[in-house]
Parts: C-alpha cells; sequence; structure tokens
C-alpha cells in the first residue's frame, strides 16, 4: 500500500485528478479484459490437448509445481504455461475491477467538490492511499 500526501489549489482540481484516474483504470482495466479473453481461449486449448494426450498415454495429468521457485516473498515460474499467464491476469483483472470501485465511491463522496469554486487562500492537502483520497486538510494558506 502507498500512502502519500497531495497538495492542490481548488477542490476541483481534486475532482479532476479523481476523474482522470478513474479513466486510466476503465482503460487499464479494458486492455486486461480482452488480454484475459485472449489467453482463456489459449488455455482452454491447451486443456483439452493435454488431457487428449495423457488419455492417449494412459496417464493422468499431474499438478505438479516443478518450475516454480520462491525468493523470499517472490515466486518465479520456469517456462510458464497459458494458464500461469490466465492466473495472473486475472488477479490484475480484481485488483483493477476493486480500484475502479473504490475509486468511483470516492468520487461520489466528492460530489460536493463540484459545487465548490475556486477558494482564494485555501490549499487542499489530500491523503491518499494507493491513489485514493482518504483524508482532505483544508489549510489556509
Amino acid at each position: 500500500m502507498v500512502v502519500e500526501l497531495k497538495e492542490y489549489e481548488s477542490a476541483i482540481e481534486i475532482a479532476k485528478a479523481m476523474d482522470s484516474d478513474i479513466s486510466k483504470t476503465k482503460s487499464i482495466l479494458g486492455d486486461y479484459l480482452r488480454r484475459l479473453d485472449s489467453i482463456r481461449n489459449l488455455a482452454e486449448r491447451s486443456k483439452k490437448i493435454r488431457e487428449v494426450v495423457f488419455k492417449l498415454a494412459g496417464r493422468k495429468a499431474a499438478q505438479s509445481s516443478l518450475g516454480e521457485i520462491n525468493l523470499g516473498d517472490l515466486s518465479v515460474i520456469l517456462d510458464a504455461n497459458p494458464f500461469h499467464e490466465l492466473t495472473v491476469i486475472e488477479q490484475v483483472v480484481r485488483s483493477q475491477q476493486d480500484k475502479l470501485l473504490v475509486l468511483q465511491k470516492a468520487r461520489e463522496a466528492l460530489n460536493w467538490v463540484d459545487q465548490i469554486g475556486d477558494t482564494e487562500g485555501l490549499k487542499y492537502l489530500v491523503l491518499e492511499s494507493d491513489g485514493v483520497p482518504e483524508k482532505i486538510l483544508l489549510k489556509i494558506s
């Protein structure tokens, strides 16, 4: 989790930054969803081929963790297959969807900002956690 403190000149500037983050997140999510569809098809074809080959060979498909190395908190997959890629893309999609929902809820909570114009002599210090405003400090300068 990344926590930052950002300073804005106006409430409108905060709203614009959030709208930009929402648009960017939607775009990233769309790209990953397209990629997910593509790799899901490849993973399904790969699964069918594996099943046929193992059936013809008279063996059961083994779900082995061979080729996976853990280096502390980092997992390295050697010779990754479409299922590995599918798993990580699904994880990214879920994360981006969660981020988008949080951003949209935070933006809804900031609807009052649309009604505030520029306020001279007032600074807005915004505590953000992973790019989402959690606290706004109104500071008279």
